[in-house]
């Protein structure tokens, strides 16, 4: 394929496209039945403190499509090194309370996506779509919807630090 190639739409910049599909990534692929079990086990999870997971269309939408991928970024990264991510929401099962506490923040709803290099972040989601990484550092915007967020971690792009 050359770069110029671009017969599977515009929907991500090549190099993103190159490591989603290498993921096993497809246009089209959709695996609710998945999305529904991962819904479920949250649902049921109550933390010791008796924490509790929101689950909604926007969280179960992104695991449909791209839960259970393991991404490898391809190059260096544009302003930062980009790393592996696998979006598995059971990644933040039993932190339903770090993850209630950034939706009281933020003022809306936010659910488990994955996590990146092997539990250095967890990666979250809200009720509308917008992606976050929660790492030892700080809170962090990926993006307005899971394919900027994917586009940002694949490509090492600088994301902005969430303040109180």
């Amino acid at each position: 394929m050359h770069a110029f190639d671009r017969t599977a739409a515009t929907r991500f910049p090549v190099a993103v496209d190159a490591a989603l599909r290498e993921a096993g990534w497809q246009p089209g692929r959709w695996d609710i039945k998945a999305a529904e079990n991962w819904a479920d086990t949250l649902r049921a999870h109550t933390s010791p403190g008796g924490h509790r997971h929101t689950v909604f269309p926007a969280a179960v939408e992104a695991w449909a499509e791209f839960g259970g991928l393991h991404i490898t970024p391809p190059g260096p990264g544009r302003h930062i090194a980009p790393t592996p991510f696998h979006i598995d929401p059971l990644h933040g099962l039993h932190l339903a309370r770090t993850v209630a506490d950034l939706g009281r923040a933020l003022g809306t709803d936010v659910c488990p996506l994955g996590q990146e290099l092997d539990g250095q972040a967890l990666l979250t989601i809200d009720a509308h779509g917008r992606v976050y990484s929660l790492d030892h550092t700080g809170d962090w915007y990926l993006g307005s919807h899971i394919d900027h967020a994917i586009r940002t971690l694949v490509t090492g792009t600088r994301p902005s630090r969430l303040t109180a």
